[in-house]
């Protein structure tokens, strides 16, 4: 029997699958699934294995469906039979929640994905992408400080930064950290992702877009939104940024736990 993709699993109650963002590693989501699992059995999905003991390892390039079907196949595990799960995803954990429901809805209770970079669905998807490959060029030109401030700066559509002194990674580094794998691995193929908005308007009360707080007027705020409109979904603020999860663990519980419930659902088993 094949073994189930990797994960972790917390806490007691109706099944909660989380994916995390970046490459998929678990790292700092920590006090939010403790909280979570007074409320939810959660399970959190590390689509790389990268904190089971992956990191370093080669990484091919990474395909959002990839990861939605990993994550069907975690949920075929883990429910018992006849049961369901909610769903929570951010940033590219965020697109593969928007892929999983489009994909396998039958399962799935209510969806959340927060913050999904899904820039295919805005009117200037083209200069979005633009950005985001200077990102990548960046990293390999000048190292992961310089890439984040550009990122930084375009989720803030803010002008880019000046180029600094140029420390680029040395050859293979890319694989052996997290933000390393994102950069050459996920960002330029998530973020050409196409939502099925079709599939996402015909489960649409199963689904809801959420964005931070501290993210309005920037770019991840506006495609939430507008990937809510597309989709005939609900959207919901959280406390925070684009890390809110993170930075917010308690009050990010709090909003997450009422977002999966306003289908007005429960979960069987």
């Amino acid at each position: 029997m094949t073994e189930p993709p990797h994960h972790d699993v917390t806490g007691s109650g109706p099944v909660l699958l989380v994916l995390p963002g970046g490459a998929g590693h678990p790292m700092g989501l920590g006090p939010l699934t403790e909280r979570l699992a007074a409320h939810f059995t959660v399970v959190t999905y590390d689509p790389l294995g990268l904190a089971h003991g992956r990191l370093g390892l080669p990484v091919p390039e990474q395909r959002v469906a990839d990861w939605s079907e990993g994550a069907h196949r975690l949920l075929e595990a883990v429910l018992p039979k006849g049961g369901s799960a909610y769903v929570f995803g951010t940033s590219s954990g965020g697109i593969a929640a928007l892929d999983l429901l489009a994909r396998h809805p039958g399962r799935l209770v209510h969806v959340v994905a927060h913050e999904p970079p899904v820039v295919q669905v805005l009117p200037d998807a083209d200069r979005q992408r633009t950005m985001f490959a200077e990102v990548a060029d960046t990293y390999r030109a000048a190292g992961s400080r310089a890439a984040g401030a550009r990122l930084a700066a375009g989720l803030d559509g803010t002008p880019a930064p000046e180029a600094g002194e140029a420390q680029p990674p040395i050859p293979g580094e890319e694989l052996t950290t997290p933000m390393g794998i994102f950069l050459t691995r996920v960002l330029l193929p998530f973020t050409a992702y196409v939502p099925d908005t079709a599939a996402l308007r015909s489960v649409s009360a199963r689904l809801t877009l959420g964005a931070g707080t501290g993210s309005r007027g920037r770019l991840l705020h506006r495609t939430a939104v507008t990937a809510a409109e597309s989709a005939g979904a609900a959207f919901t603020e959280f406390p925070g940024g684009h890390l809110g999860a993170l930075e917010h663990p308690e009050e990010f519980a709090r909003c997450l736990v009422d977002a999966l419930h306003s289908s007005g659902s429960r979960a069987a088993g």
